[in-house]
């Protein structure tokens, strides 16, 4: 059944066909929220938020990308969440596992294949990567993580935060260059080729 069919057979009610879209986007989803927020349990709650709110609102959707439909909703739980947040301060943990252990390095990044030095500076240009997002404005670490990372275009990233394409453009060209010159910090942990590019801009 494509897309469309499930989105007709949800707005009548049909929770498996609505389940079926949800997982076909669950993980673009919670990969948004987690570079949003940076805390995968906060995420993971503002995600579930999100498809309780989408269920709700099903029948709201007129067509489009319901993927922008769906992340505009995940984007709008991330922020009231962030909200609430400055409201109620709290210190910021490390991941932990189930088991309350700290979290070395999340499962996206874990790669069997590589050496543990290979891994280790993996793990750090990540965490690199996410302080430099988390010193964007809100506005610019969204359009970056839905386009740059998430694989959004430029139009489905307008519709997800109603934003004109103008805007989105240029809050793109923006962080882009802004995170070009936070990791410029961390250049030894960057692929030599983005050395190699940067010595030549230099």
């Amino acid at each position: 059944m494509d897309e469309n069919s499930l989105i007709e057979f949800a707005q009548q009610g049909d929770l498996d066909a609505f389940n079926r879209l949800i997982l076909l986007y669950q993980e673009t989803a919670f990969n948004l929220a987690a570079r949003l927020m940076n805390d995968p349990a906060a995420a993971d709650d503002a995600v579930q938020e999100a498809f309780i709110s989408a269920y709700k609102h099903l029948r709201s959707f007129r067509g489009g990308s319901f993927r922008a439909w769906v992340l505009r909703i995940v984007t709008n739980a991330c922020y009231d969440e962030m909200r609430r947040r400055k409201r109620r301060p709290t210190v910021p943990l490390e991941p932990l596992s189930q088991d309350d252990e700290e979290i070395e390095s999340p499962a996206w990044l874990a790669d069997p294949g590589e050496s543990p030095e290979e891994a280790a500076v993996r793990h750090e240009l990540g965490r690199a990567i996410q302080d430099c997002l988390d010193r964007l404005p809100v506005e610019f670490r969204t359009v970056v993580v839905m386009i740059d990372i998430e694989g959004l275009d430029y139009e489905e990233a307008a519709s997800a935060i109603h934003k004109p394409l103008g805007t989105i453009k240029s809050r793109v060209s923006r962080a882009r260059q802004r995170l070009q010159d936070c990791l410029k910090g961390f250049r030894e942990l960057l692929p030599a080729s983005l050395r190699f590019e940067e010595e030549l801009a230099g």
